[in-house]
């Protein structure tokens, strides 16, 4: 009779038995499920293995030379015009971004003397030249009296420059670094300006040329810079607050006269 139902009849006995609470299929005998074997265990899932890239490998930038850089510049100046340039132009030196002005020379290069200071101040800064100050003056007083003058063009004249062209901030010491990297100019400028006499003022001069300080002990004593004699002297700044000092400067700018005569 079986052979007999229908598909309809089928899903028809299928309902009704939903409908009665049916809601599992079972078999002719019941299963002891306590009694199964334990099903097989699954197997390991496949890892495919997992090319680890290496981190690219930073390397880093050379750390810049400015003495170098410096040097490479100075070098490449074949006149006072284009040092300047060179000089004004230069980056690597930070005192140049609190600057107002650029402090590159006074007075003639034509003259025998050429002084060395160490860095500009507050109206030095302003006015863009060296030696412009209190102390300035002073020091256009100490070499007016053995007749030499900044403004005078030829070998009666003054040629002066500094170690630095940018003041320092609140005019503090040049730092030892600051006068490396613009030792290459200032060797570049004095070879040509080619002076007779180099006159240097003060300690930082004398560490940047001579690499020694002590000007109480150096001042007075003849040293040579780059081929040529070399006259420590007191800095005009220092004789404006230590006045007995003059003594010792006037008989250094004798030995000075003496020794262009």
């Amino acid at each position: 009779m079986a052979d007999d139902l229908t598909y309809e009849d089928t899903l028809a006995a299928l309902a009704w038995q939903v409908e009665l609470g049916a809601d599992e299929a079972v078999l002719d005998h019941p299963v002891d499920r306590f009694d199964l074997p334990a099903p097989p265990p699954k197997p390991a899932p496949t890892v495919s293995p997992q090319v680890t890239k290496a981190a690219p490998v930073q390397h880093a930038a050379p750390e810049l030379d400015a003495v170098a850089v410096a040097r490479q510049l100075a070098e490449g100046a074949n006149s006072l015009e284009t040092l300047h340039a060179a000089m004004e132009g230069f980056e690597h030196c930070d005192l140049k971004r609190g600057a107002r002005n650029f402090v590159f020379s006074d007075g003639h290069a034509s003259a025998r003397i050429m002084i060395v200071g160490e860095a500009p101040g507050r109206d030095e800064d302003l006015q863009g030249k060296p030696f412009v100050g209190r102390a300035g003056q002073l020091l256009d007083k100490m070499f007016v009296a053995i007749g030499l003058d900044r403004n005078v063009e030829g070998p009666d004249g003054l040629y002066i420059t500094n170690m630095l062209p940018w003041r320092p901030p609140q005019n503090r010491d040049p730092k030892p670094a600051e006068i490396a990297m613009m030792r290459p100019f200032l060797d570049r400028h004095i070879a040509l300006a080619d002076p007779d006499i180099l006159v240097l003022m003060g300690n930082h001069a004398c560490a940047g040329l001579l690499g020694r300080r002590g000007i109480t002990r150096m001042r007075g004593n003849w040293e040579e810079v780059l081929g040529r004699p070399a006259m420590p002297m007191f800095h005009p700044a220092y004789l404006l607050r230590n006045p007995v000092a003059k003594r010792e400067a006037w008989s250094d700018l004798l030995s000075i006269k003496a020794r262009l005569q």
